[in-house]
């Protein structure tokens, strides 16, 4: 007798498979990340009414250091350890993950480090999302299929970039190579996350960027100014490596790194101003507004290098957004475009040659300025990635192809 079990389309059952595991990542996703922000908000807070926490920040550092040196174990390789379980799924992610890098970047901020939020939402979504992997029986495939999409959840949420979040998840395990077979759930993941966030009572920054100017020189400046943020991006990643490095030469005990880095940080955040410190996003939104300083990039990378070089706990990618802003700010005059664009164009730029991200930043721009940012913010953002260099922040990236070479042995061998 014939088999007259229903039998559903391909692409439909495929969509079905990851409704209920895109559904749990959002979720977990989505609220940690909420958690996260409204915790951020009031560490900052608490720093802004209370500067003198800053001479605090050594012992902050010896701190985290010290947790994470008798509890972290895999944890401390961060944002790396997740993509590296993307390519590999060889080890669970450990759950303590997400409780021990929440503590840490807020202790970071509490006290004044110069550190970002990526690497946090991120973590804490892969994390939170491998505890699903065997209650759901995936399989070693799905698995890495379910931490890409805990990466897009997490970015999606904290930024509130459902699409830079996708496109981020796509482009960063491997630089310059995509697996279209995951965008459904990654997809899926991060727009749900997003939706999580829009439920709280969490508000994302926004920027008055106004409207992009069109016609050859604005196209051609954003050329320019990507390649100077190339360079800025490769100059950070390859700061933060050398501390990290000469510090693990030179200081045997984990925990007096962070301690020693705070001792630097302190001195330097007192006599820079406390602008360079945190987030920075009130700096951040003052930058589309008025010319920046020609050295005030320069003052929160070396602060931002120093942070989390030395092992304090946070991301990179706001520092990187500062970092852009007020690089794409101070160039304006100098182009004879308008300040808010240029900040707008810059605050990706850099963002996309430190990560090899390219085609998320720009849409990033647009979902965060405007969907006319899309032509300069595409020149910017490739310029950026093609001047960074080989090496981005992330350790644990790898490259279908090296830059500047043709992309015809360009290699997508896993998910």
């Amino acid at each position: 007798m014939a088999d007259r079990r229903l039998q559903l389309p391909a692409p439909l059952a495929y969509a079905l498979r990851w409704l209920v595991p895109c559904l749990c990542v959002a979720l977990v996703s989505g609220l940690s990340s909420g958690l996260f922000l409204w915790a951020l908000e009031w560490t900052t807070f608490a720093h802004t009414s209370h500067p003198w926490l800053l001479w605090l920040l050594p012992i902050a550092g010896l701190v985290s250091g010290l947790v994470y040196h008798t509890f972290g174990g895999t944890s401390d390789a961060g944002n790396n350890l997740i993509l590296t379980q993307v390519r590999e799924a060889n080890a669970p992610v450990p759950l303590r993950m997400a409780p021990l890098v929440l503590g840490g970047t807020l202790l970071t901020h509490l006290f004044g480090g110069s550190a970002g939020r990526e690497g946090t939402a991120v973590q804490m979504a892969g994390s939170l999302a491998d505890q699903f992997s065997r209650p759901l029986r995936l399989t070693p495939h799905e698995r890495r299929v379910l931490l890409r999409s805990a990466i897009a959840g997490g970015f999606a949420a904290v930024f509130g970039t459902p699409l830079a979040g996708t496109l981020f998840a796509l482009e960063v395990v491997v630089a310059g190579s995509f697996s279209l077979s995951t965008l459904l759930p990654c997809l899926t993941t991060a727009l749900m996350a997003h939706q999580v966030v829009e439920f709280l009572p969490i508000h994302h920054s926004q920027y008055a960027a106004g409207v992009a100017p069109s016609g050859l020189w604005p196209l051609a400046a954003s050329a320019l100014l990507g390649v100077a943020a190339g360079l800025l991006a490769r100059l950070f990643a390859g700061s933060a490596r050398t501390i990290a490095h000469t510090l693990r030469q030179h200081v045997s005990w984990p925990p007096l790194r962070p301690f020693l880095g705070g001792v630097v940080v302190a001195v330097l955040g007192s006599l820079f101003g406390s602008r360079f410190l945190g987030l920075g996003l009130p700096e951040i939104a003052s930058s589309f507004t008025a010319a920046a300083g020609p050295l005030e990039a320069i003052a929160k990378l070396l602060l931002t290098v120093l942070t989390v070089g030395s092992g304090f706990k946070g991301g990179e990618v706001t520092p990187l957004f500062y970092i852009g802003s007020h690089l794409g700010s101070s160039l304006a005059p100098l182009l004879h475009l308008p300040i808010a664009s240029l900040a707008a164009v810059g605050f990706v730029a850099v963002f996309a040659g430190a990560t090899n991200t390219p085609l998320a930043c720009t849409v990033m721009a647009m979902e965060l300025f405007g969907s006319s940012f899309g032509p300069m913010a595409a020149v910017a953002c490739l310029a950026s990635w093609l001047a960074s260099g080989p090496v981005g922040i992330y350790s644990a990236q790898t490259h279908a192809f090296r830059k500047g070479t043709s992309p015809s042995a360009a290699r997508d061998d896993f998910l």
